[in-house]
């Protein structure tokens, strides 16, 4: 059976870039669609379901975290935000509205066909077309269980989507449960590389989790607890 090609979504505004990118991406076997604007990114991101988005923070029109933001209310495609070194805050806006991982221009192709390599192994849906179908890392709750072969989440029995770094999140705290994590500890293990960013960055997937969990049990969503002033942890005794 021959090998699925993943799909991935270049953005920019900078032609020159677009075609940089696609060159070498297809040199790995990735199929690209390109777009120049927010608009018609979006658009695309919502008519076809990518693997992955490489997505420009500054586009004429909807810029990237606005492109982010409301393609994370229908889908959880991954997303790596291409950002200018000056633009921390900006990093950090596009990590509360749902990016998963930034490249700072100037970039090597290189490093960014490392990154899109990362993130689709670390994708749900990349990582279930790879799996056996014998699963071994398996972690269940209470109204919540883990699949991690197989990246899936289920709750009660319905499976919930999760980007990338929801996932990693839930399943590092899911690991230890009753253990409590400091949100400074959260942002160095979860976004697992250096990244001097705002807590609320931890605060807002946090948020979004709870909401996506509650949205077929609530008691599988409260079992994301907050400890005030420390951080946060999965508490199984609150799920029973």
């Amino acid at each position: 059976m021959e090998e699925k090609k993943a799909a991935v979504l270049v953005v920019d505004d900078e032609e020159r870039i677009r075609k940089l990118l696609k060159m070498y991406l297809e040199r790995e076997n990735y199929v690209i669609d390109e777009a120049g604007d927010g608009e018609t990114a979006l658009q695309m991101a919502l008519d076809k379901d990518y693997d992955l988005i490489l997505l420009d923070l500054m586009l004429p029109g909807m810029d990237g975290v606005e492109v982010c933001e409301k393609l994370r209310e229908a889908k959880a495609t991954p997303v790596i935000m291409l950002t200018a070194k000056g633009e921390e805050a900006n990093r950090v806006q596009g990590f509360e509205v749902g990016t998963d991982d930034y490249i700072v221009k100037p970039f090597s192709p290189r490093e960014v066909v490392l990154r899109v390599k990362a993130l689709l192994r670390r994708s749900s849906k990349t990582k279930f077309l790879e799996t056996e179908t014998t699963t071994k890392n398996v972690i269940v709750f209470p109204h919540l269980m883990i699949d991690h072969d197989a990246h899936r989440v289920k709750v009660d029995q319905r499976e919930v989507n999760l980007t990338p770094k929801e996932y990693e999140l839930l399943y590092y705290l899911a690991q230890n449960p009753d253990k409590v994590f400091s949100r400074e500890q959260l942002l160095k293990d979860v976004w697992n590389y250096e990244f001097f960013g705002d807590l609320r960055t931890v605060d807002t997937h946090v948020k979004r989790l709870r909401e996506k969990l509650n949205r077929v049990s609530e008691e599988a969503a409260e079992m994301i607890v907050t400890v005030w002033g420390v951080g946060y942890k999965i508490e199984v005794d609150s799920a029973t």
